[in-house]
């Protein structure tokens, strides 16, 4: 006997396949990548900018929707759920590589960044507060490189990272919307 659900093909349980293996890839991924910029923030005293810390949001977003992702495709959930959730991840880390691409071009002086982290200081606050200010806070440039391997800087490397979450989110989709 089946369910109502069951007998729409659209919303037969996908399976443990792709589904799955994409979804723990892509969180597996990017926990590593963010324990990563922690051990550089917090070990190595290499700070971020304000470009650094937004292409984060994107790896704070794929853990959990990775995770959920993961143990709906576990449990066996509705296909279309499993799509939408590797469709997240898929267009958050393929966003997350567009930022850190402009990121590495603001690092490599092909074009201006934000007036926050690669511009002029212009608002002081008041002289009292000046050099208290200036001996506690360290202005971390969006446009100078902090770091780097085999030529890439660390938002190089979040282009590189982003774009393989980005094919193995899209390859999972592909995969499960094929599934009969």
């Amino acid at each position: 006997m089946t369910t109502q659900s069951a007998a729409i093909p659209a919303f037969r349980p996908a399976g443990t396949g792709p589904a799955l293996t994409a979804s723990v890839l892509v969180t597996l991924i990017a926990a590593a990548t963010i324990a990563g910029a922690w051990f550089f923030q917090l070990v190595l005293e290499i700070l971020p900018c304000p470009l650094c810390l937004e292409q984060r949001y994107a790896y704070y977003l794929a853990i959990p929707v990775g995770v959920l992702t993961a143990l709906a495709a576990r449990s066996g959930a509705p296909r279309p759920l499993l799509l939408a959730g590797l469709a997240i991840l898929a267009l958050a880390t393929l966003a997350n590589a567009g930022l850190g691409t402009y990121h590495s071009g603001v690092e490599w002086g092909f074009w201006k960044g934000p007036t926050d982290c690669s511009g002029p200081v212009i608002n002081l606050g008041n002289a009292a507060d000046l050099l208290s200010k200036l001996d506690t806070v360290k202005v971390v440039r969006c446009d100078e490189v902090q770091w780097r391997f085999l030529g890439l800087s660390l938002a190089g490397y979040n282009v590189l990272i982003s774009l393989l979450m980005a094919a193995i989110a899209a390859w999972g989709f592909l995969r499960t919307a094929k599934r009969a």
